[in-house]
């Protein structure tokens, strides 16, 4: 196909090593992306390095970083981009894919920013209508635990935002948690007690189902939410799906590409 604009969209991910996953988010977002825009090429990066590393020693596999992309679109003769997210958070990771960005404003005549899944209001609200619809079926008396990544960077205090805003909603048997900040699987533990289910489900609230999902969460390790959560005495269901295979998720992407031409 031919791009008679020189405008482009950059996804930037955080990245996974986990090939299926990728295929059933990352890939899909960039997928629905292309077809609710094409008129822009689409270019791809990713901001972990300990994954682009694996990807390159493991598969032999390149993918560009944010530095990369830009430098290869500025050769393409791109002019007109814009740059989207699919971080779930305004955190460290988005931080510095901006400043990588904007190291480049020169060689653009517009760069854009489409915002990260959780930025306003309206995304929370969003979001938990997604998750509450696709988990519709859950009864009262088990619970569902999601599991967020975490960061020490001040935008983390979306995620204990989220387990309060699902529990005003009416979801009381919903609990947020995060892998490497508050609310930790300490919190969790209290507040499913205090619910005392007959069956916890966990599930990834990451875009991709990746290692965090693999082995944090689902893992046979005893500091794994799982096996934390059966050393209790729950009976515990690990479902492997990330945020990027909801097709309410993805939507929001589009609407934030929307909002930022």
């Amino acid at each position: 196909m031919e791009y008679t604009a020189k405008k482009a969209i950059l996804v930037v991910s955080f990245g996974t090593s986990y090939h299926q996953t990728r295929k059933k988010t990352i890939d899909r977002i960039e997928a629905d992306i292309q077809a609710a825009c094409p008129d822009r090429k689409i270019y791809r990066a990713w901001t972990s390095k300990m994954i682009l590393r694996k990807l390159k020693t493991r598969d032999g596999i390149h993918i560009d970083n944010v530095k990369e992309a830009m430098e290869t679109m500025h050769r393409d003769g791109i002019t007109d981009v814009i740059i989207q997210p699919t971080h779930v958070i305004n955190g460290i990771e988005n931080d510095l894919m901006k400043e990588d960005v904007l190291a480049f404003q020169d060689c653009f005549a517009r760069i854009t920013f489409g915002a990260p899944l959780l930025t306003s209001e309206q995304d929370s609200r969003e979001v938990i209508q997604v998750l509450t619809d696709a988990w519709g079926g859950l009864p009262k008396e088990e619970a569902l635990v999601f599991m967020g990544h975490g960061t020490p960077h001040y935008a983390n205090a979306i995620y204990a935002a989220l387990d309060y805003t699902f529990k005003d909603f009416g979801y009381k048997n919903i609990f947020m948690g995060t892998v490497e900040a508050y609310p930790s699987m300490d919190s969790l533990l209290k507040q499913v007690k205090d619910y005392q289910p007959s069956r916890i489900h966990l599930a990834p609230f990451m875009i991709v189902a990746g290692d965090h999902a693999q082995n944090d969460l689902a893992g046979n390790e005893p500091d794994s939410w799982k096996s934390r959560f059966e050393q209790e005495g729950y009976a515990v269901t690990c479902h492997l799906k990330g945020l990027g295979e909801y097709d309410g998720i993805r939507h929001i992407f589009l609407r934030h590409i929307e909002e930022a031409q």
